[in-house]
């Protein structure tokens, strides 16, 4: 693991597998809400698949994140803020070009950073579907905002009476997570159109056929100049622990 001073002085993490090769370009991988580049990419084995195809990987873990800085304050937070990290990462390792992969909250900036960079030769999404399209960000109907930052800031989980708020604060406390870092990004999500039209690379939309934050993933898919999608068994969680979801976005970036 190292760190850098992204572009308005939060320390970040990132992680690297594998060796450059003169061939293809490395892979970056953005993680999800509430979890780290080691929970959502390594320990499911993405990053194995990834290597063991001859690529290069890098992740990064979010501010608010992992080994990340964490502050408070969600000024400091949102996605656009966290595409402006992949470009500062890019600029800090001289990355020319890329392969992008970002999931769930990971895969609104990958999205974003993919409408604004040229840097980005393929790119795949997961864990997100129609809410992209006609929310900007995460499916906000599926998983309320203000619930989500009221249960992560709760002193008495016992008042959570939304299953699926329950389930983000079991996985916070259960991974030692910042909940006040996650609370703030919450709030800052991002909610404005973003440029699909721009984004004219190659691209695949995955989504687990029970992920209740990936629904319609048609929908994405259709709004981008250059995309497919593909559907595999799992839920939000689960699904990239599915060795197809890893053996599908290796294929793609070949």
């Amino acid at each position: 693991m190292q760190t850098f001073p992204s572009f308005d002085g939060t320390i970040l993490a990132y992680h690297t597998w594998g060796e450059p090769t003169a061939a293809l370009p490395p892979v970056v991988l953005h993680h999800g809400f509430s979890t780290s580049a080691a929970a959502n990419w390594k320990a499911p084995g993405v990053v194995d698949a990834l290597v063991g195809a001859g690529r290069h990987v890098i992740a990064i873990d979010a501010r608010g994140h992992g080994a990340s800085e964490k502050p408070h304050d969600p000024a400091r937070y949102g996605e656009d803020k966290m595409a402006r990290d992949l470009a500062a990462l890019f600029d800090l390792l001289g990355l020319a070009q890329v392969d992008l992969v970002g999931y769930s909250m990971g895969g609104v900036v990958a999205l974003l950073t993919a409408a604004a960079d040229h840097r980005i030769r393929r790119l795949v999404t997961g864990g997100i579907g129609a809410g992209a399209v006609e929310q900007g960000g995460v499916d906000r109907a599926a998983l309320p905002g203000r619930a989500l930052i009221d249960g992560l800031l709760t002193d008495d989980p016992s008042t959570i009476t939304d299953e699926k708020v329950m389930g983000f604060r079991l996985f916070a406390d259960a991974s030692g997570a910042d909940r006040r870092a996650l609370a703030a990004q919450a709030e800052a999500g991002h909610r404005t159109p973003i440029a699909l039209d721009r984004i004219t690379i190659p691209t695949l939309v995955l989504a687990g056929t029970d992920d209740w934050l990936a629904t319609r993933p048609e929908v994405l898919a259709a709004a981008l100049p250059d995309a497919r999608w593909k559907v595999l068994a799992g839920d939000h969680l689960t699904v990239v622990r599915n060795p197809e979801f890893a053996a599908a976005i290796a294929s793609f970036l070949a």
